[in-house]
């Protein structure tokens, strides 16, 4: 199920980049570039995830990458971005992605584990 999300999500940093680029910080040079690669690294983790000699890396992968990204939650909640333009979120659950991210970080780390498959 992490494998096919992180490949759907990679997917729409290539097909639908402005709500990515919408919540990068402003002082990151090149944000189209980091939004299509860290959309590739999501694909290239969640194909990784699939297999198992290439699980755990992939997994320390999406690790590393969900800390990444957080500077970007963190934007959208501090400077209440919509991830479109008629946006209608609650301001409250631009602030509940960050916490929902520790979640993410807590997923791929078990995933690392030797007996995660167990």
């Amino acid at each position: 199920m992490t494998a096919a999300a992180m490949v759907a999500i990679g997917v729409t940093h290539f097909a639908w980049a402005e709500p990515f680029l919408r919540i990068m910080p402003d002082a990151l040079p090149f944000p189209l570039a980091l939004v299509y690669l860290s959309g590739g690294f999501e694909i290239t983790c969640g194909l990784g995830l699939l297999h198992p000699r290439t699980r755990t890396v992939a997994a320390w992968g999406l690790v590393l990458l969900y800390l990444a990204v957080f500077p970007a939650n963190v934007n959208m909640a501090i400077n209440e971005i919509q991830l479109t333009a008629d946006g209608t979120l609650p301001v409250w659950t631009l602030w509940a992605r960050l916490p929902l991210q520790l979640g993410f970080i807590a997923v791929a780390y078990w995933i690392t584990r030797p007996d995660a498959d167990a």
